[in-house]
Formats: C-alpha cells, structure tokens, sequence
C-alpha cells in the first residue's frame, strides 16, 4: 500500500496505485469451505445434483424461516425470479408497472422482458426511494403492478406501499435485492407485500455463486411460481402453465447458499464493523457525508454509500476516476437514472426533477470482504488528500 504525498504519487499521474488488490464494492464473500463441502456432499451422496434435491429443499425451508414467511421459492437467477413474479402478479389487460427511476440499471429491462411497461415515478429525498405518495402520483387505469424497490441503504415506505395496492386493488411486489437482513417497523424483510424477490448473486450478501428467490405468504402465487419455474408442469405431471420455463436452482449453488446462511450474523459483524470503521474515519473529511444505516431496525450494514456535499471540490466524476485509479472500483449510485437511458421498449415517466438530481451526488465506496479497516483509513484519507488538493489536481488536467 502506497500512502499519497504528492501529486506525482496519484495513479492518474502515473503514480503506484494505492491498493495492488482491486477494491470492490459488492460483498463478494467466502462462507467456511469446509461447512459448502459437508452440503455438496448430500447431494452427491442423493445422486442429485438439479431438479429439487435435498439441499435445495433444505434452503428453501431455512430461507423461508429466516425471512419470517411460509413459502420460498428459488431460482437459478434473481432475473427470473423478478420476471415470474410479476407475470403473476400483473393485472390482466394492463401493462404499465410503476417503479422508481433511481434503481438497478436492468430494472426497466426485466419489466420489458416480462411483457410489460415501466411507468417511472419520483422518489423521497431524504429515503432515496419509491413512497407511497410518489407512486400514487403515477396510477392511472393502465397499471397492472406497484413494484418497490429498496434502496442500497435502509428500505422503502412498505407501509405507505401497501396503504396504496390495498386502496387501489393494484398488487405490490418488492425487489429487495439490497435488503435481505434488514426489518421494518420489527417485520423482517422478505415477509412484506405480495411477495419479495431477491438475489444470490455473488455480489450479494447471500453468495451463491448464481442464484435468485422469492418469499411469499401467498400459497397460491408460491405453488404457481413452482409449476412456471418447473416447465409448466404440475403435480400429476400434465403441463398447466403456457409462460414456463426450466430456472430452477441447481443443488451445488444450494449448498454455497447455505453455507453462507450458516455464517450471515458474522457477515453482519463485520460489515457493521467495516461501517463503523467509515463513519470514524470519514467524519473528519470535509464535503463527503456517509449515508447511514438505521439502527433502530435490524441492519446488513453491507453497502457504503456516500453523499458528495455541494461544497466537495470535485465532480462525481472526477472523483471516481482518482479512486478508480488507485484500485478502488468506486461505483456512481443508480446513474444515469432509468428514464435517461436509450432503449429498445417503451416508457412512461413525468416530472422526475429530485431522481436528476440526486442521481448526480451520490456513489458507492469499496466493502466487503475483501476490504479490512486499514484499507477503510487509507480510503478516507485519499479522499481527504484529494479534497485538499482538488485545485492543484485540476489545473493540473488530471480529471
């Protein structure tokens, strides 16, 4: 590790970069081998490595108790767990899906691969997200379903959410990608709304090398959700379903999958630990704000997420590309927003002034991992030398 003296030690100047290792900012974690190879070996003992084995029932059944809900059904993608989910759940002869802007890049992608519309709506400011109030702005009698998304940090107005698919008969899903430990007002997430999806990707807190899911206390969408990820089929082995396909989870990610699920509290340790480590070290650099957790809720303290004030000296995009440089692969929060993207499908949105907006001020820090609270010093303090130095870094041309 190179600590930054001068101008001449950026990276951008050609300078050692800061960390020889990459920095991420996904979760990237490794659960106990020893605990993913005693789960991979009843399976191999079944003699059954896809079409619903043990450890795939044995995750289901511990994902659903964790969660707080009745049915979990799992999928060899969090893709097509989103795009079943909403098939059911759309309303008939109706296409448009509202959902926020300020979101997952692909989001609007999975809702046009689904066969339906994205209707973009504001966000809260202050929460970062979909609210009741602003989803409400967008229905009219065109839409089929309310999808919530949670934001990178604490979750979205479920209350408010739910309030407005109860008044309005329109059903509510919630991607929660980014919120599998947390809770809300005491209910864990993953208990909430017609049903939640989530992601097991490697980046997510859950690593399963590849994966995705779906709780629900709808026994009826849980078993259809079944049949369409198993061809269609049902139980007496007759097709029943014509939008089906063969997504299911195979038994080796099932294992990884719970070999992480073994160890999720250490996770959460650690992660509260590398946060901690970034609230410290970060309060005393002018012009950058951490976005904190809410600690009166359960927490997965995974993602570092950070604000840049007006009076930073840099641009986002400036300051990205000295982190990058130095071997931090920082991130720009959900930017651009949806509704500024090229497409190939239509999409509907109004006034969305506060998504432009607050798409340009925040990103995302390295965690994870792969990341101790050394390297969290060494992070704050680059940021603090660069803000210090942002004048002579600019008319230098660096950025």
């Amino acid at each position: 590790m190179t600590m930054k003296l001068a101008l001449d030690d950026l990276g951008l100047s050609g300078g050692k970069p800061l960390f020889e290792q990459i920095k991420s900012v996904s979760n990237l974690v490794r659960p106990d081998i020893e605990s993913f190879l005693s789960y991979s070996r009843q399976f191999f003992d079944a003699q059954s490595c896809t079409g619903h084995g043990p450890v795939e029932a044995k995750m289901e059944r511990r994902l659903a108790e964790f969660h707080g809900t009745r049915n979990c059904v799992s999928f060899c993608g969090g893709f097509w767990g989103l795009v079943l989910t909403m098939k059911c759940l759309a309303l008939p002869g109706r296409t448009e899906v509202v959902m926020p802007s300020l979101t997952y890049r692909r989001l609007a992608d999975i809702v046009a691969w689904a066969g339906l519309t994205p209707h973009f709506c504001e966000v809260d400011p202050d929460l970062l997200c979909v609210t009741g109030e602003t989803a409400a702005a967008c229905i009219n009698e065109n839409t089929a379903l309310i999808l919530g998304v949670h934001p990178i940090v604490n979750c979205c107005d479920i209350d408010g959410l739910e309030a407005l698919s109860e008044r309005t008969g329109i059903p509510l899903m919630i991607d929660a990608v980014e919120s599998v430990y947390e809770s809300y007002k005491g209910r864990k997430i993953g208990s909430c709304a017609r049903a939640e999806c989530f992601s097991m990707q490697s980046s997510k807190l859950f690593n399963a090398f590849e994966g995705g899911y779906v709780t629900t206390n709808d026994d009826e969408l849980a078993q259809r959700l079944r049949t369409m990820r198993d061809f269609g089929v049902g139980a007496e082995g007759i097709p029943v379903e014509a939008c089906a396909l063969g997504v299911q989870q195979n038994e080796m990610h099932a294992a990884m999958a719970l070999a992480c699920l073994d160890d999720v509290d250490e996770q959460m340790v650690a992660n509260r630990n590398r946060y901690y480590a970034y609230r410290r070290y970060l309060a005393d650099v002018p012009g950058i704000r951490l976005r904190e957790f809410d600690e009166t809720e359960r927490c997965g303290f995974k993602n570092i997420l950070v604000e840049l004030l007006d009076d930073w000296p840099l641009s986002r995009e400036a300051t990205i590309a000295l982190l990058n440089a130095e071997n931090m692969l920082c991130r720009p929060y959900y930017s651009p927003p949806l509704h500024m993207k090229a497409t190939g499908y239509p999409m509907v949105w109004g006034d969305l002034t506060q998504t432009e907006r607050l798409a340009k001020k925040f990103l995302l820090l390295p965690c994870g991992y792969f990341v101790s609270e050394a390297d969290i010093e060494q992070i704050a303090l680059f940021l603090a030398f660069i803000q210090k130095n942002a004048q002579a870094i600019t008319q230098r041309g660096l950025v």
